[in-house]
C-alpha cells in the first residue's frame, strides 16, 4: 500500500521552501486563490507520473525570482510502498543566461514566457531514472476543474486519461505506447519525404510493421481497460447523479480491435492499406491509436452534443471514481486521491457523496477555498492545512 509521507519544496512556483508531512487519511488544504494549493497536488502528481498536469513547458514550475538568480527548482517526495521507503528527487535546473544580456531585465521577475529552459533530472532513491520510469511507482488519480475536457473537450483529452490510467496499471502498455509514438514521428517524416521525393519501400515496410506492431497492442489494451472502465464509470454515476440517468462508454477505435492482438494487428494492417491513397495526398498516418477517441452517452444520447454542463461535469466526476477503482482493482494498491478544488460547483448532496467515497482510500489530497463544507462532512476524520502566500501551515 503506497501513500506519500513527506513533500518538499524548494524554488517551485510560489514556494521558495516548503515542507509537509500529509498523514494516512485525508488531507485538507485550504486558502484563497493563487495561494499555491493547487502547486501541491501538482508536485504530489508529478512524483506519481513523471509530468504536470498543468502544463507542457516545464520551466514554468519554476520560482519567478529563484529562475532569475539562476536557481534550481526540486520536488521531494518520500513515500511508503508496501512497507518499505521510496523517496523521489526531481530537480528543474535553468540555462545559464547569455553574458551581455541587458541588465535591466534582471530588474524584475520574468514572466513565464522569459523564463529560461530547464534540464529535468530525476532519482529514484539516489538512482537516476527517466519520467517514464517513475510511472507506476505511486499510482495517483487527479480531479480537477478541468476534467470537463474530457466530456466536451478534443479526443487528445480522452486519449492521455486513457493513456496515464492504463500505464499506471500496466507498464507494458507504456512501453507499448512509447514505441507507438516512435513508430509514427519515423513513418510520418518518411511519408513527407516520399511526397518530396524518392524514398525507398523496404524502410517505409519496416517503420509500417514498427507502427502496427506497437499499435496493435495499444488499441487491444485500451479496448480492454474501457470495457472494464464502463462498468465502474456506470455505477459511480448512478451513486453521484441522477439515478434516472444511465451512463454507457465507447470505445472508438480507428483500428477495430480484435479477440487478441494478434488479430488486432491483422485489421492494422488492412486498414493501412485501404488508408494508402488517403496518405499519399496528406504524408500523415492517417489511421492508428493517436486516432482513437471514446464517447459518453447519457441514457443514449452522446453528452458531447447534449448534456448540459452541470452533467458533463458529474459524467467527468464519475470517469475519475472509475479511473480510482480502476487502479485499485487492477493493481491491488490504492491510488494516492487528489482533488483540486473540485467542489465549487457540486450541491452539498453531491459533495457529501464524493467526500465519503474517497475518504476510503489509504490516502486522499483535498484543496478547497471553502473549508467549512468539508470540515463539516470530515470532522476530525481529516487533517486540515492552511495554504497562504507559498507558506503551509497545520490548523491547531
Amino acid at each position: 500500500m503506497a501513500r506519500i509521507t513527506r513533500l518538499s519544496l524548494v524554488n517551485y512556483r510560489n514556494f521558495r521552501e516548503a515542507d509537509i508531512t500529509p498523514p494516512a487519511g485525508v488531507s485538507v488544504f485550504h486558502g484563497g486563490n493563487a495561494q499555491g494549493k493547487t502547486s501541491l497536488l501538482e508536485a504530489a502528481y508529478t512524483l506519481a507520473v513523471g509530468r504536470s498536469f498543468r502544463t507542457e513547458r516545464e520551466r514554468q514550475v519554476l520560482n519567478f525570482e529563484a529562475a532569475r538568480d539562476g536557481a534550481a527548482a526540486y520536488i521531494t517526495g518520500t513515500a511508503c510502498v508496501d512497507g518499505q521507503s521510496l523517496t523521489v528527487v526531481i530537480g528543474y535546473q535553468p540555462a545559464a543566461r547569455e553574458t551581455g544580456s541587458d541588465p535591466a531585465a534582471n530588474m524584475v521577475d520574468p514572466g513565464p514566457a522569459t523564463l529560461p529552459p530547464v534540464t529535468k533530472q530525476i532519482r529514484v532513491n539516489r538512482q537516476a531514472a527517466t519520467a517514464s520510469g517513475l510511472v507506476g511507482r505511486i499510482a495517483a488519480s487527479l480531479f480537477s476543474v478541468d476534467d470537463l475536457d474530457l466530456v466536451l473537450g478534443s479526443p487528445a483529452h480522452r486519449r492521455r486519461f486513457l493513456d496515464v490510467l492504463i500505464s499506471q496499471a500496466d507498464r507494458s502498455y507504456l512501453q507499448a505506447l512509447q514505441r507507438f509514438q516512435a513508430a509514427l514521428r519515423n513513418r510520418n517524416g518518411l511519408l513527407r519525404r516520399r511526397r518530396d521525393g524518392h524514398v525507398d519501400p523496404e524502410e517505409l515496410e519496416y517503420w509500417d510493421e514498427q507502427l502496427v506492431q506497437s499499435g496493435s497492442a495499444v488499441t487491444f489494451r485500451r479496448s480492454q481497460a474501457l470495457g472494464r472502465l464502463s462498468v465502474f464509470a456506470r455505477r459511480q454515476h448512478g451513486e453521484v447523479g441522477e439515478p434516472e440517468q444511465d451512463l454507457t462508454l465507447e470505445y472508438l477505435p480507428s483500428v477495430p480491435p480484435g479477440e487478441c492482438v494478434e488479430d488486432t494487428a491483422s485489421g492494422f494492417h488492412q486498414e493501412l492499406q485501404r488508408s494508402s491513397a488517403r496518405e499519399q495526398a496528406t504524408a500523415i498516418t492517417a489511421v492508428g491509436p493517436h486516432r482513437d477517441n471514446f464517447a459518453t452517452y447519457l441514457n443514449g444520447l452522446d453528452a458531447a452534443s447534449f448534456a448540459s454542463r452541470g452533467e458533463a461535469r458529474t459524467i467527468a466526476l464519475a470517469l475519475r471514481l472509475a479511473e480510482a477503482e480502476y487502479l485499485a482493482e487492477t493493481r491491488g494498491d490504492d491510488p494516492i486521491i487528489l482533488l483540486d478544488d473540485v467542489f465549487s460547483e457540486m450541491d452539498d448532496r453531491r459533495r457529501e457523496r464524493v467526500l465519503q467515497k474517497v475518504a476510503r482510500y489509504r490516502q486522499t489530497l483535498i484543496t478547497t477555498t471553502d473549508v467549512e463544507p468539508v470540515r463539516a462532512s470530515l470532522g476530525d476524520n481529516a487533517a486540515y492545512f492552511r495554504v497562504a502566500a507559498g507558506a503551509v501551515t497545520i490548523d491547531r
